[in-house]
């Protein structure tokens, strides 16, 4: 076989050649006349490149003697969206008097004492790179018939009442269908809220849920017939209500993180289980070994689902931070800053700061959604002591105002999907 410059033959030269002349000329005259350029649809470009330029590379990527790809640039300048700063900005994608119908009441900073509001006249500017700025209408266009799951803690809660209100920029409407029964969502006897909310938009049919799972694992009685029995946690089973609806996502957000501490696991009477037994290994009996192994173990088994659901989107945020000062949430720890970036403003590293997450998902086909350093620098938009149902000398430094921080996590959660 006669091979020409760089290794493509005549014929595959002149495809080229025609292709960057076509595609100069097309150029060309959009500038000098746009209108009468538009004879030539995306359609036809969309033809004139995959069938004639595909056609040379297929071979030679096949052959293994040429090696070209289009998406060179693509891949080396990948955007990271949790590098960058925080900028001032006067947007506001929904007012914290509204969201009624979505955003609870001890989440709506607005409704409370609280008087310093420039914590909501900030947005996240990525370096080197724009995220796409966030619309309802058109989030509701891009998961027209899909469903977008959160499974995860409080903090998951959060921003799924975050984008609920985002979608609907906080007014009230009648385009909403509640379908939490489709998933089993329904308030049980002597509950006090369901374990999750199931919502779908009937003017595109797109379904937005939330599932409370703070520890990502499945959970079962011990003993169904003692109302104080003990509870297993199966550090290495994912929970029973992905198990049962994973199919019927197309994105999923998965989150946990505080609820892996003793304390939680002693007042929820959890026992961890591995393999069906109580575990009796001690680097797992320790909670960061046991939060690792079940923050492995679900990201393996989702990754190895997407095999057979290979359209399903699958994102693990980070862990969103907390600011106590001087102690923690019952013992005086306090963040009563009101100043935006108090302790910084920009990210610069590369390289996600909540380990556990990034290691678990490197190497499969999730994706992560890290928010946990940009989240870092704003301690001020925590609820702290205006919480309206904080016991005195209590503070929230946990969860956030909404409008909030939150909010950044759709929308560069808009941008990824």
């Amino acid at each position: 076989m006669k091979v020409g410059f760089y290794g493509l033959k005549g014929k595959e030269i002149s495809l080229i050649s025609i292709i960057l002349v076509s595609t100069t000329f097309i150029i060309w005259s959009w500038e000098r006349a746009p209108g009468r350029a538009s004879f030539v649809s995306s359609q036809t470009l969309m033809h004139f490149s995959s069938e004639m330029l595909s056609s040379v590379l297929d071979e030679y990527d096949s052959s293994g003697e040429v090696g070209i790809s289009l998406n060179n640039a693509t891949e080396n300048e990948v955007c990271n969206l949790a590098k960058g700063k925080w900028v001032p900005d006067n947007r506001q994608l929904y007012s914290g008097f509204e969201c009624k119908q979505w955003l609870s009441e001890m989440w709506a900073c607005r409704l409370t004492q609280r008087t310093d509001f420039a914590y909501e006249r900030l947005r996240w500017q990525p370096k080197d790179c724009q995220m796409e700025e966030f619309e309802g209408s058109k989030f509701l266009r891009r998961m027209q018939h899909k469903t977008l799951a959160f499974v995860g803690d409080s903090l998951g809660r959060q921003q799924f009442q975050s984008l609920m209100c985002m979608i609907t920029a906080g007014k009230e409407t009648l385009d909403v269908e509640d379908v939490g029964k489709e998933y089993g969502l329904i308030l049980s006897e002597g509950a006090a809220r369901p374990d999750g909310w199931a919502y779908r938009f009937l003017s595109t049919n797109t379904t937005i849920l939330y599932y409370w799972s703070a520890i990502l694992c499945d959970i079962e009685p011990i003993n169904v017939d003692d109302p104080a029995t003990e509870y297993a946690i199966h550090l290495d089973r994912p929970p029973l209500f992905l198990r049962q609806f994973l199919h019927k996502f197309n994105v999923l957000v998965l989150n946990t993180g505080h609820h892996w501490n003793r304390g939680k696991i002693n007042a929820n009477r959890w026992i961890m289980h591995v393999g069906g037994v109580p575990n009796t290994d001690k680097k797992i009996a320790v909670v960061a070994g046991a939060k690792n192994l079940t923050v492995h173990n679900v990201v393996r088994w989702v990754s190895s689902q997407l095999l057979e659901y290979p359209s399903l989107k699958v994102f693990f945020r980070t862990i969103s931070p907390r600011h106590f000062v001087g102690g923690d949430w019952n013992t005086g720890g306090s963040c009563n800053s009101t100043t935006p970036m108090s302790v910084g403003k920009e990210i610069l590293g590369e390289e996600s700061t909540d380990k556990v997450v990034a290691n678990a998902v490197k190497g499969t086909r999730v994706k992560i959604l890290d928010i946990t350093a940009l989240s870092q620098l704003r301690d001020e938009g925590h609820i702290s002591h205006f919480s309206i149902s904080a016991k005195p000398g209590v503070q929230d430094c946990l969860h956030w105002c909404l409008p909030g921080i939150p909010d950044t996590w759709n929308e560069i959660l808009f941008t990824q999907i």
